[in-house]
């Protein structure tokens, strides 16, 4: 069982690495971190909705990422 969780997270790891640098930067580094840009109504409840593609499948794999990092620890 540790093997099975050991390669999907693996797998995980290099489809997460695929997609971030697939990924088009928004912001020019840490300006667009910290402060550059953006306004109220951008943080609005719609945000998801106006993600990309590639974002929504980031946020899975790193969802996947941390519940497969988790069963290892506790199967460890």
């Amino acid at each position: 069982m540790r093997i099975f969780f050991g390669v999907i997270h693996i797998l995980i790891c290099v489809a997460l690495i695929a997609v971030v640098m697939m990924q088009h930067r928004k912001a020019g580094g840490f300006s667009g971190a910290f402060g550059g840009g953006g306004t109220q109504a951008d943080m609005s409840a719609g945000t998801w909705q106006r993600m990309s593609g590639l974002t929504k499948i980031t946020t899975g794999l790193i969802i996947a990422f941390m519940v497969v990092s988790i069963i290892q620890a506790v199967i460890a």
